[in-house]
């Protein structure tokens, strides 16, 4: 994470507790029947809300709702943007160049005419999912030469690599 990024995470993370622990003071003095420190005039409307009141429930409905989607985007794991090496020496591909340059290997066998070339990742190895159009036969021609170009990139070793070859369509 960059320095700026990490900054912000803290002011944010810093901002959400102070902010959470005013609303649990405010919420304790107004339960035991005291004003409020920062709403001292809100003392009315804090104890006077009802749980059956719409705008109580609407308000409820929206914050939980919020946070659910900040809970699942936290949750669900993202492409990478950067692609590992071998070893620990810190350089990395972008997985998007990755992506065309395998294209690229994959259109150069000759009954290949379109390929899109997908990378995932499982821990530190590569996995990358070809579609292809052209002939189903050419699928060790097309695995040939997605490993040759990985290693000329320096990849780290793939198992397998998924090739989903689809005939090309005649025109009538």
């Amino acid at each position: 994470m960059r320095t700026a990024n990490r900054i912000a995470t803290l002011l944010l993370a810093v901002a959400l507790l102070v902010g959470g622990i005013l609303v649990a003071v405010e919420g304790t003095l107004a339960a035991l029947g005291r004003p409020g420190l920062l709403l001292p005039r809100g003392h009315a409307a804090l104890t006077g809300t009802r749980w059956q009141d719409a705008p109580a429930r609407s308000v409820a409905a929206t914050v939980t709702l919020i946070g659910l989607v900040v809970l699942t985007a936290e949750l669900l794991r993202w492409r990478p943007t950067r692609l590992r090496l071998d070893g620990d020496d810190g350089w990395h591909l972008h997985r998007r160049s990755v992506e065309r340059r395998l294209a690229r290997a994959v259109r150069s066998v000759p009954s290949v005419r379109r390929a899109r070339v997908r990378i995932r990742r499982r821990g530190d190895a590569w996995r990358p999912r070809v579609t292809a159009t052209g002939d189903p036969a050419a699928r060790s021609d097309v695995e040939f030469a997605v490993h040759r170009e990985l290693d000329r990139l320096a990849a780290p070793t793939c198992g397998r690599v998924e090739v989903r070859l689809v005939p090309a369509r005649r025109a009538a």
